[in-house]
C-alpha cells in the first residue's frame, strides 16, 4: 500500500505552514474568506507556475478533474471567478514575506560560488515585461506601451534572488539600487548605466565592494600601479588578457561625489578580441579576477531568460497590479522551492529538469526524493548500457 501523499503536497510542504500562517495573519490575509483562503490561493497558484497553465480556466479545469488530489488545500471548488477575485484582492506582500520566509532555508544548503576568495557575490540588474497598456493602464512605460520592470539582486551562491522588487518600466535601475542594503564585504556586480559616484561612494563607505564597466567618457587621473603586483604576475596577467592596471581618482565636475582611489583594470577578451575597462574600489584581488568577476554577471541574465522561458511571469492570470505582483511572488517562491529540492536532495538534475519531473508526475503518490532518484538511476543505467555500435551511421 502507498502512504505517501502526491508529489504536489509535498512540494507545498517545503513552505512551512506556521509560517505561512504567520504572513497570512500580518496583513490579515484570510479576513472574511469563505470559499478559498490564502493557502488554497497559494496552492492553485503554485500548481499553475509547476505545470505551466495559461489561464484562470484552465487551472479550474485541472482542479475539476482531480478534486481528490487538492484536499489538503481544504478546497471544493476552484471556480475561476473565485480565484481572479482573490488574486485582486489578497494583499501581494503576503507572498512578498512568504518569499523572505523560504529564502533563507534554501540560502543555507546552496552551494558556494567558485571562486576563491570567501566575499558574498551579489549580482544587480533589471528585466522589463511588455503588457497592454488597455488592460494595465497602470503600468505606464510609454506612450503608447505598458512594462513592468522586474529588478533583482542574484546571489552568485547558488543563483538565488535575493532582493526583488517590481516598478513600472519607466523607473530607472539606479533608483532601486540606491535602497539596496549593503553588507560590510559584499561584491556587487552591476552594469555601467546604473553608474552613480555618490552611490559608489555609500558603498565604499559601508565596507562593500563594487565592480562595474567604466564608461567611455569617465574623466579621471592616473595616480600609480596597484602596489601589490609584482611584476611576474603582471606578465602572466598580461598573457591571459589583462592589458593596464591602474589605480585612479575621478576628476571634474563629479570629482566632489567620490574623493576616493578607485580601480582601472582593462582587460582583452581572448577570444572576440574586445576590450573591456572595469571600474572598481577592491585592491586586493587580481586583475584577472577582477574581469572574471565581471563577466559572472551574465548569470542573472541567464537567470532572467530561465524565469521567463519556463515560469508564468510574461502572462498574466490578472490585470490589476495587485493580481500581477502576486503571480510575480508565487513565481519567485517557486523558483526558490526548485532549487531547495535540488540542494537538499542533491540531485544533479538542471532546475528544469526537475520541474518537467514534477510536472509530468504531479498527482502521483510517491516520495519526492525517490522520484529524482529514480529519474536520475534510470538516466545512469540508459547510459551505461547504450551499444557504441548503435551510433555508428552505416550508409
Amino acid at each position: 500500500m502507498n502512504l505517501f501523499s502526491t508529489v504536489y503536497n509535498q512540494f507545498l510542504k517545503l513552505v512551512p505552514r506556521r509560517a505561512f500562517q504567520e504572513c497570512v495573519d500580518h496583513h490579515n490575509g484570510d479576513y472574511r474568506t469563505r470559499k478559498m483562503n490564502c493557502w488554497a490561493q497559494f496552492g492553485l497558484m503554485t500548481y499553475a507556475q509547476v505545470t505551466g497553465k495559461i489561464s484562470l480556466r484552465d487551472i479550474e479545469v485541472g482542479f475539476a478533474n482531480k478534486e481528490n488530489h487538492f484536499y489538503h488545500l481544504g478546497l471544493q471548488s476552484a471556480a475561476h471567478s473565485t480565484l481572479a477575485d482573490a488574486n485582486a484582492k489578497r494583499d501581494c506582500h503576503i507572498y512578498q514575506e512568504v518569499f523572505e520566509s523560504v529564502l533563507p532555508r534554501c540560502r543555507d544548503l546552496a552551494p558556494q560560488h567558485k571562486f576563491r576568495f570567501k566575499n558574498p557575490l551579489k549580482l544587480f540588474d533589471a528585466t522589463t515585461i511588455s503588457l497592454c497598456l488597455e488592460m494595465f493602464p497602470w503600468a505606464k512605460f510609454r506612450r503608447a506601451k505598458g512594462a513592468i520592470k522586474v529588478h533583482t539582486r542574484l546571489d552568485h551562491r547558488g543563483q538565488l534572488p535575493d532582493f526583488v522588487h517590481v516598478t513600472t518600466g519607466n523607473t530607472h535601475e539606479i533608483r532601486v539600487a540606491r535602497t539596496l542594503e549593503i553588507e560590510a564585504d559584499d561584491i556587487l556586480v552591476f552594469d555601467r548605466a546604473m553608474i552613480d559616484y555618490k552611490w559608489l561612494n555609500e558603498i565604499d563607505e559601508q565596507e562593500g565592494y563594487f565592480v562595474t564597466r567604466a564608461k567611455d567618457n569617465m574623466s579621471y587621473r592616473v595616480l600609480r600601479n596597484p602596489e601589490h603586483v609584482l611584476p611576474e604576475l603582471t606578465e602572466q596577467a598580461r598573457a591571459k588578457g589583462v592589458l593596464k592596471d591602474q589605480v585612479i581618482c575621478i576628476i571634474g565636475t563629479k570629482a566632489d561625489d567620490i574623493p576616493i582611489e578607485l580601480r582601472l583594470v582593462t582587460y582583452q577578451d581572448p577570444e572576440t578580441g574586445n576590450i573591456y575597462a572595469f571600474l572598481t574600489n577592491i585592491f586586493h584581488l587580481a586583475a584577472l579576477t577582477i574581469a572574471q568577476i565581471y563577466k559572472a554577471r551574465w548569470e542573472i541574465e541567464i537567470f532572467f531568460k530561465w524565469i521567463k522561458q519556463h515560469l508564468k511571469i510574461k502572462t498574466f492570470l490578472g490585470t490589476s497590479e495587485n493580481a500581477v505582483m502576486t503571480q510575480i511572488w508565487i513565481a519567485m517562491i517557486t523558483y526558490v522551492l526548485l532549487a531547495y529540492l535540488k540542494y537538499q536532495t542533491k540531485c544533479q538534475y538542471s532546475l528544469l529538469h526537475i520541474q518537467r519531473l514534477l510536472r509530468e508526475n504531479i498527482f502521483i503518490r510517491t516520495s519526492l526524493k525517490a522520484l529524482l532518484n529514480a529519474a536520475l538511476g534510470d538516466a545512469l543505467r540508459q547510459q551505461a548500457t547504450l551499444n557504441p555500435a548503435q551510433l555508428v551511421l552505416r550508409f
